[in-house]
């Protein structure tokens, strides 16, 4: 299946803390695998160990519909305090032809980081595709059921950033960083 052009999620939320503090905790790329009901590990790859264009990591995941999968991640955009995104590549071929070329990522990921008021705006992003994904796997095995599966997915993906969000935004705001 061919994702419609900007089949994706948004989700924001309004942190009490400053904006390098933010910035600290998105670019933390284990930090989501402690809130995601998917993620479940995450590390630097090639001696990376940090937010930097270029640098990729390994992600485990895990679905009841798929199981476990590894994917690579290459950060596509680290502009400071501003913007941290990534592509989800798929390295092991699982879902079709093995690529580690950011142009035919299984997904990307954006966060969105800007002074608001007394806080940060913090806005994650998912796109789908352009590659294949686990989702066009589900797809193919019950293609009648293509609208309902897609809107299931986006649903469970919007319920996992808003969870990530929410526990970025407590983490930001336990420590009295604000302003």
């Amino acid at each position: 299946m061919k994702y419609p052009d900007g089949l994706g999620v948004d989700v924001a939320v309004h942190v009490e803390a400053a904006v390098p503090r933010v910035w600290e905790l998105v670019t933390d790329i284990r930090l989501p695998a402690r809130f995601s009901p998917e993620l479940r590990s995450v590390a630097w790859l090639d001696g990376a160990d940090g937010p930097v264009v270029g640098a990729r990591f390994e992600g485990v995941n895990h679905h009841p519909m798929l199981g476990e999968w590894r994917t690579v991640s290459q950060v596509i955009e680290a502009d400071e305090h501003r913007a941290f995104a990534w592509a989800v590549l798929d390295a092991d071929g699982r879902y079709g032809e093995a690529t580690l070329d950011p142009e035919h990522c299984m997904s990307s990921w954006h966060y969105e980081i800007e002074a608001e008021d007394t806080g940060t705006r913090l806005r994650q992003t998912v796109r789908l595709g352009p590659g294949r994904s686990g989702l066009a796997t589900i797809i193919e095995r019950q293609p009648d059921q293509a609208e309902e599966i897609v809107a299931s997915r986006l649903k469970e993906v919007r319920a996992g950033m808003e969870t990530t969000l929410h526990g970025i935004k407590a983490f930001a705001e336990e420590d009295g960083r604000s302003g």
